[in-house]
């Protein structure tokens, strides 16, 4: 019963958000088709006289001339059938076909670099937290914090002058040296690494002093607890407590944030995924505002909707794997 009640809460936030991510767009006055129109008179230089026709028969191929009831009934059907559209700028390309190719490259930068933030800040976490740390680690906390306070974007930017500009250690941007071709050879994959740390590592240090700061948060709470006093007085080990005692329970609500960070590391990314010229659904999204493609940012966001509830459902599932006071039937 349990898992029935929150797949159809699942249900109705995919309902709502797609409703919002609907009507967004819809609220300004310009034109995809037009725009796109325009866009293509300008590097070609060449303007169609009958240029209003050629909108209204694109508005009228993409239903795009409807009332918006029928609109919203029509994509909302769609949805249903899993089918997104076409991509009003880059036609005839679908926003699968686009999603698609771009979803390996946010899979290997963003989501990794979410996980190795999340398990790197947790653990400094805790132990600028725990009493028993030396001095040096407790000093990492003034750093972190500065950290915090600088988006990503700004850091990649320090990172591409200082370290690609200045340094010329690493890529300044690109997803892979110009002209390679893809392949699956431990060549092509050592070029892709070496142009994904820049922008991974500006992530990852915008992300890692949040989850130490919360971690930190949670542990300062938990040393008073009494199953802490009663585990100290039983003569457990240091690393027994620290790790069943203090970082397990600590942790809980950091796992609640990590399943909302994989939907916010896309809006953080898609700013990162611009600056080094990368082809992740960053970058495509960024490229939709941009040109109002409404199919396109309907399609990702619809597509990040579902990934975080999926998530939230997943972590409602492992809690009590985490916590065995939590269990399932009891709620």
């Amino acid at each position: 019963m349990y898992l029935v009640r929150r797949v159809l809460f699942l249900l109705f936030v995919i309902w709502v958000t797609s409703t919002i991510i609907f009507f967004i767009p819809r609220i300004s006055p310009r034109n995809p088709i037009r725009e796109r129109l325009a866009e293509l008179s300008r590097s070609t230089g060449y303007a169609p006289k009958d240029l209003e026709k050629i909108v209204q028969a694109y508005n009228q191929k993409f239903g795009l001339d409807k009332p918006l009831a029928q609109q919203y009934a029509e994509y909302m059907g769609s949805v249903l059938r899993g089918d997104l559209g076409p991509s009003l700028n880059q036609y005839p390309k679908t926003v699968w076909e686009l999603i698609l190719e771009a979803l390996p490259w946010t899979i290997g930068l963003l989501i990794s670099t979410t996980l190795i933030s999340f398990v790197l800040g947790n653990m400094l976490g805790a132990l600028t937290a725990w009493p028993k740390s030396p001095r040096w680690v407790k000093g990492l906390m003034a750093p972190m914090m500065m950290l915090q306070g600088v988006p990503p974007y700004l850091l990649g930017l320090l990172l591409i002058f200082f370290v690609a500009f200045r340094a010329k250690l690493l890529p300044m941007g690109g997803a892979y040296e110009i002209g390679t071709r893809v392949s699956f050879t431990a060549q092509f994959i050592f070029d892709v690494l070496r142009h994904q740390l820049l922008p991974g590592l500006a992530l990852v240090l915008s992300s890692v002093a949040f989850w130490a700061l919360g971690m930190r948060g949670m542990g300062i709470t938990i040393q008073g607890e009494d199953y802490v006093n009663f585990a100290e007085h039983k003569g457990l080990g240091a690393m027994v407590i620290f790790r069943d005692y203090y970082v397990r329970n600590a942790l809980l609500p950091q796992v609640t944030g990590l399943a909302l960070a994989f939907g916010q590391v896309i809006v953080s990314g898609v700013l990162v995924e611009q600056l080094f010229g990368l082809p992740g659904l960053g970058g495509l999204l960024g490229k939709a505002i941009t040109a109002n493609d409404y199919f396109v940012i309907f399609g990702i966001a619809f597509f990040i909707i579902i990934s975080v509830t999926v998530l939230m459902l997943l972590v409602d599932i492992v809690y009590p794997l985490l916590d065995p006071r939590i269990r399932i039937d009891s709620k």
